[in-house]
């Protein structure tokens, strides 16, 4: 399965998942999309819009788990220039980024003391029989 094809989304959607999907897909922000949506309904395309959604329900299909779970490791971060493009203020990233580099920085100082303890040397030395 391609990851950049269309899917819907029913865990980020509100009905089906459409928007949700559609907003992935073109790289803006969900609620972008059901502005979009309501607006063109409501703007005299409700018929229109009422049987793409239907149509679109029924011909895609979910977005499969596996891609959610590579998802939660991908560090893809990015900036938001416009509002309507998906990404994060640049304020919540670095609060995001800090917290992250804060575990790293956990994680390496308990390797580094792990390391230098004379456990490791004791177990490079059983290793080594």
């Amino acid at each position: 399965m391609d990851r950049s094809a269309l899917y819907r989304e029913p865990k980020n959607g509100k009905i089906a998942g459409v928007c949700a999907g559609l907003g992935r897909y073109f790289g803006m922000e969900v609620w972008w999309m059901r502005i979009i949506a309501v607006s063109v309904f409501l703007l005299g395309g409700g018929i229109l819009v009422l049987f793409a959604y239907v149509g679109l329900w029924l011909m895609l299909e979910k977005r499969p788990a596996s891609f959610d779970a590579a998802d939660e490791f991908d560090f893809d971060h990015t900036i938001k220039s416009k509002p309507w493009q998906k990404g994060q203020v640049p304020a919540d990233l670095l609060k995001d980024l800090d917290k992250e580099y804060a575990a790293l920085e956990v994680k390496i100082r308990n390797m580094e003391a792990y390391v230098t303890s004379d456990a490791y040397k004791v177990n490079k030395e059983f290793s080594q029989l």
